[in-house]
């Protein structure tokens, strides 16, 4: 449990940090180039889910996570220290969602700034934690079905 703490803790730091610079730095909408046309720093507000989809459903985006929050902890509790894999995968994803559902409790839309040009959305260090965190999970889960299969 102590491990979840602190990748948890660690993400939410960064996450609400960086968020904050980008608006005390920034303007709505500027973009600034760090490495010409490949990734770009870019101000943005997402009123929705991923890629704006759903927008203005705060308190529909809240109760989902709500839910997940307590599975993501359910299922946890219950992974031996043996599936340090899918625990790390599951912290950080858990990291990501709570990263976001502060912005959404707070202001009704997630800040987003990193724009890489390979990826049209722009997203943010919560939502690159949550998506790492699923797949660091799935390679996790699919190994270990694949060792158990090989097993018996």
């Amino acid at each position: 449990m102590r491990n979840l703490i602190i990748i948890v803790s660690s993400i939410i730091i960064f996450d609400q940090l960086s968020k904050q610079l980008v608006v005390s730095m920034m303007e709505l909408g500027q973009s600034i180039t760090l490495i010409r046309n490949f990734l770009y720093l870019t101000y943005v507000r997402n009123p929705g889910a991923a890629f704006g989809m759903f927008p203005y459903q705060t308190a529909f985006f809240i109760a989902v996570t709500l839910v997940v929050v307590v599975l993501i902890l359910y299922y946890y509790r219950y992974l031996s220290e043996d599936h340090r894999w899918m625990r790390l995968g599951l912290s950080l994803q858990l990291g990501g969602a709570l990263g976001n559902l502060i912005d959404r409790i707070t202001s009704a839309y997630v800040i987003d700034f990193i724009n890489f040009t390979i990826w049209p959305p722009v997203f943010n260090l919560a939502d690159a934690a949550i998506v790492t965190g699923i797949a660091v999970f799935l390679v996790a889960f699919w190994r270990d079905l694949n060792l158990q299969s090989k097993e018996s």
